[in-house]
């Protein structure tokens, strides 16, 4: 049994200043699916590339769209990376809140610091996400198609 139970108003405090957190952390998983699915067809266009037989005229044409996939899956990667990071960080928010509470401490300014800390990295989440949708914007209208001879080596002119 705890000695310092806090009462019903500091829970319904606590709750009421978690609804925020909540909120977050419902649209964080909502992000986090939405990656997860643009991933998987990443991955299975990817295989679906790479399975393909090498001598014929179709694989030369796709076999370019590799490096674009590779880009796009490493941007989601980023995007969930920090997205995964920002829920831990908005998970751990709400149980310092609670914490807080048993334990009859002010937790104002740590409260306050770890929601930026969750922002920030959502805001990070979104942002990768928005390069990966931005480059597969571009490779279906054929802009960021890959140069089909390798770079020159620039030399001075004597």
């Amino acid at each position: 049994m705890l000695i310092n139970t806090p009462s019903i108003e500091q829970l319904s405090n606590v709750i009421s200043q978690v609804t925020g957190p909540a909120f977050l952390l419902a649209a964080e998983a909502q992000l986090l699916s939405v990656l997860v699915s643009r991933l998987e067809r990443i991955v299975d266009r990817s295989r679906s590339i790479a399975g393909m037989d090498a001598d014929s005229a179709e694989y030369a044409q796709l076999k370019a769209e590799l490096p674009i996939l590779r880009k796009r899956g490493l941007l989601m990667h980023y995007a969930m990376y920090w997205g995964v990071a920002s829920c831990i960080v908005t998970s751990v928010l709400v149980i310092v809140s609670f914490g807080a509470a048993y334990l009859h401490v002010r937790h104002e300014y740590g409260a306050g610091l770890l929601f930026a800390v969750a922002m920030a990295l959502f805001t990070a989440a979104l942002v990768a996400f928005a390069r990966e949708l931005q480059l597969a914007y571009l490779e279906i209208s054929g802009g960021a198609m890959p140069s089909q001879r390798p770079a020159q080596k620039s030399r001075p002119r004597v």
